[in-house]
């Protein structure tokens, strides 16, 4: 019998004692703030009221498949990473009965559950705003719960090939420019065909076709790829972070 479940109350349990309206705050102010500056704001120069207010509603969907990733990878990037190279926390758990796989799938639980509240109270805020337009939103999100699994397991195998404190930063050379960039602020059909092809492959623009596609109504061949593209990336990157939690542990 599996005991990843351990994980995350062990997670729960620390969550409790620390300060757990932190991860509302961070999994809402920044990108509210993206939505006001940038949907509302910028929204205004598109062709006034009305324009502002179909920007934002075009925009707050992408913001919020960027807020479930965000907060998936800061949970199983720096904090695993801390907890292999300094706490030692799984030194001591694999003396006992618990196995690496176990340690793997409870990290990435843990990290769903954090992420997916976050996103969830992002998504209440957008909703109360007016910018979903569709009944399809109800499953916003459980979409947002396989974003922050695909991008929970990417992270946490990420996280085993840190080293040092500074690589860190090369996790950001990739998630800032997949945000400007992954259809956030603008459609696809901006890029040349070539660089379609390769936008399209991003994992944050397949979040971001699945968010907009449920909170506008436009559901076409774009969604059920994003939602298959997403489940191959979390059990592909999920069997990679449990080999590489077995080569750091174990050796």
């Amino acid at each position: 019998m599996s005991s990843a479940h351990l994980i995350v109350v062990r997670h729960l349990w620390v969550l409790r004692h620390g300060r757990p309206w932190n991860l509302v705050v961070n999994g809402i102010f920044e990108p509210f703030l993206y939505l006001l500056s940038i949907g509302v704001g910028i929204g205004q120069l598109v062709s006034g009221d009305s324009g502002a207010s179909s920007y934002a509603a075009f925009v707050a969907p992408a913001l919020l498949a960027t807020s479930a990733m965000n907060s998936a990878v800061n949970e199983t990037t720096s904090n695993v990473w801390w907890r292999v190279r300094f706490d030692k926390v799984y030194d001591a758990i694999v003396t006992t009965p618990m196995r690496i796989g176990d340690i793997a799938l409870g990290e990435i639980a843990a990290s769903v559950l954090r992420s997916t509240l976050s996103s969830s109270c992002f998504f209440a805020v957008i909703a109360l705003l007016g910018m979903v337009h569709s009944w399809w939103a109800v499953l916003a999100v459980p979409a947002a719960v396989l974003i922050a699994y695909a991008f929970s397991a990417a992270g946490l195998a990420a996280a085993t090939y840190i080293r040092e404190p500074h690589h860190h930063q090369y996790l950001q050379l990739v998630m800032l420019p997949m945000f400007l960039f992954a259809t956030t602020f603008y459609p696809l059909s901006i890029y040349p065909p070539v660089l379609q092809a390769l936008v399209a492959a991003l994992p944050l623009y397949q979040s971001i076709e699945l968010m907009r596609g449920l909170t506008t109504g436009q559901l076409g061949a774009g969604v059920p790829i994003a939602v298959a593209y997403l489940l191959v990336m979390g059990a592909g990157t999920t069997w990679l972070a449990r080999r590489r939690l077995s080569v750091l542990l174990l050796s």
